[in-house]
């Protein structure tokens, strides 16, 4: 029982942590982020902060990766939703890129993200977008609705655009605007893979 009690509390002081450098990296930003939001403010001392996550980065690219299964998960649920196999496909991206418009996703993972962790294709998660995009690609090529195309490539150039595009927003003086934009361009380019597709030269 007592080991039990332990676990308990090793899980919800590692909660705690994550909760409160979740809220200020979202609210001041990682620069600004201090021991103080992430310790004091939640009743914890600097040395749980070091033993879970070894310092205030650790903590950061905790709390980005929570996001990002938060944010995959959602797409899962967008895609289910589709009325076919090809705007699932559409809605993969789309999805993404209309997520560069809320507050903590823009700061947290589309700005202080890259700033902080480097080029987001060498993100642990970003395989598993690469590999889920390939995924629906093979399936859109095996029923014919796209033309020939190399799967993996297609994918790492689609997910590119998406990623590329959230961060423009996520940078953006006016997001909203700049968000119809990019979800626009997004699906005018992405269209051109549809078997059948005009060609516009």
């Amino acid at each position: 029982m007592a080991q039990r009690t332990r676990s308990e509390m090793i899980v919800e002081t590692r909660a705690k942590l994550m909760a409160a450098g979740r809220k200020a990296f979202a609210e001041v930003g990682y620069a600004e982020a201090s021991m103080d939001h992430f310790t004091s403010d939640v009743g914890l001392t600097r040395g749980a902060l070091y033993h879970h996550f070894g310092d205030k980065r650790g903590l950061f690219e905790a709390v980005v990766t929570e996001i990002d299964a938060e944010m995959t998960a959602r797409l899962a649920i967008r895609t289910a939703s589709a009325p076919n196999a090809w705007e699932a496909f559409l809605e993969q991206g789309i999805g993404y890129i209309e997520m560069a418009l809320e507050p903590e996703i823009r700061r947290i993972v589309l700005r202080d993200g890259p700033a902080i962790l480097g080029d987001p294709a060498s993100w642990p998660s970003a395989n598993g977008c690469i590999t889920a995009m390939k995924q629906s690609l093979e399936g859109l090529l095996e029923s014919g609705i796209i033309a020939d195309v190399d799967p993996e490539a297609t994918a790492r150039m689609v997910n590119g655009a998406s990623c590329y595009a959230a961060q423009w927003i996520a940078n953006a003086e006016d997001p909203l605007a700049v968000s119809k934009r990019a979800t626009a361009g997004y699906r005018r380019l992405v269209e051109g893979l549809r078997r059948g597709a005009p060609d516009r030269r």
